[in-house]
């Protein structure tokens, strides 16, 4: 099965640790241990900073399964909720998958932390996830809540722990059973 997942940062694997972009060790990111868990080919196209494309890249067409979370860093740079999901459904709406491959899993919400100041930031990534979820049932694709994997996230309030990525995976392998 030929897999692949599209996000930021925790897709990616970054380790808030290393200020240079480093990511953690490749037994502690959830695309690998995805990847390791089940046995299928899993393509990590997780990008440091990434916010929601204006426009869909084209996925190859052998693609079994297209996992997308993004949202965060939009919420991170001022747009709100509202405009993060108007721009995730028109993102979603480029891309030239058979509804059926496509899973949007909803970021785990952010806590205060030295990235997240404000509780409105919070309240923010909550009313995202919910707008993720019913914009998920409008289009027609899968859905996942990470909200509800208990995600430890990094002393920066948005990042996951090495810990966090392993709760991930679990949540996502139990989704895709």
């Amino acid at each position: 099965m030929n897999v692949i997942c599209l996000g930021d940062s925790n897709t990616y694997g970054y380790d808030p640790r290393d200020y240079f972009g480093g990511r953690y060790d490749v037994d502690s990111r959830w695309v690998d241990i995805l990847a390791t868990k089940t046995g299928w080919t899993v393509s990590n196209m997780g990008q440091n900073g990434r916010e929601i494309p204006s426009t869909a890249p084209v996925f190859p067409s052998d693609t079994d399964l297209l996992i997308v979370m993004l949202g965060v860093n939009d919420l991170l740079q001022g747009r709100s909720p509202e405009q993060s999901a108007e721009r995730l459904e028109h993102f979603l709406s480029g891309i030239s998958l058979d509804q059926k491959k496509i899973l949007l899993i909803a970021p785990p919400p952010v806590v205060l932390g030295a990235w997240v100041p404000s509780q409105q930031l919070i309240d923010d990534s909550h009313f995202f996830a919910q707008l993720c979820k019913n914009m998920a049932e409008q289009v027609g694709i899968r859905f996942a809540d990470a909200g509800k994997w208990k995600i430890s996230l990094a002393y920066d309030g948005v990042h996951f722990t090495e810990q966090g990525h392993k709760a991930f995976a679990a949540g996502l392998l139990e989704v895709l059973r």
